[in-house]
């Protein structure tokens, strides 16, 4: 198969990510403006990562490519802690999460000539018990500003953590590359073919 694959993002992160599968693709910015979505907390957290993944690759659909699209929350407590920003929301965010527990909700779709795939992951995470010196220290190593809950799990943000449960640790970048690659695949996309 020979699609055009376009990646709904121009997240470092997914980029990186998705270019660990070998396979040729274009980042594009989604015209769908997610900041003027609705994000009711009473709604389903599940639900609304999947539709905000499919509002993103759907605003970039043109008939012939493949659109891979993507979205993350950070639920706890019914309630969703957004990508902070800033030192002082990182720092509200990791005084909420620490000694509990919360979920990582990453969705994605991956729309199709004949269609679109949609896929929930959902990873659960207990965080340690953390002085506020080393919530501060840990902010300067990292500083997790763009990343859903104030953490980088990838680099030091790993030792955040007394648990992770999940079924593909991708997921947690933003981008669950276990049901992809094979998503992938069923579409007729070899991987790791260089161009």
């Amino acid at each position: 198969m020979k699609n055009k694959i376009i990646l709904a993002s121009n997240s470092p992160y997914k980029r990186a990510l998705l270019g660990k599968l070998g396979i040729p693709f274009t980042a594009v910015k989604p015209s769908f403006n997610e900041e003027c979505y609705d994000k009711n907390p009473n709604h389903d957290h599940r639900e609304l990562s999947l539709q905000l993944a499919y509002l993103k690759g759907e605003s970039l659909v043109d008939g012939s490519s493949i659109v891979i699209s993507a979205d993350q929350l950070c639920s706890f407590e019914n309630e969703i802690l957004s990508k902070p920003g800033n030192h002082a929301t990182a720092i509200k965010h990791l005084k909420k999460l620490q000694g509990k527990t919360h979920k990582l909700i990453t969705s994605y779709c991956l729309f199709h000539s004949d269609g679109v795939i949609k896929r929930t992951d959902i990873t659960t995470l207990t965080m340690k018990k953390m002085s506020d010196q080393e919530i501060e220290d840990y902010l300067k190593l990292d500083t997790p500003y763009d990343c859903a809950g104030a953490y980088k799990i990838e680099e030091a943000g790993i030792a955040l953590f007394d648990n992770i449960l999940c079924d593909d640790f991708t997921a947690i970048m933003g981008l669950p590359l276990i049901q992809l690659s094979q998503d992938l695949k069923s579409l007729g996309v070899e991987l790791w073919k260089p161009l």
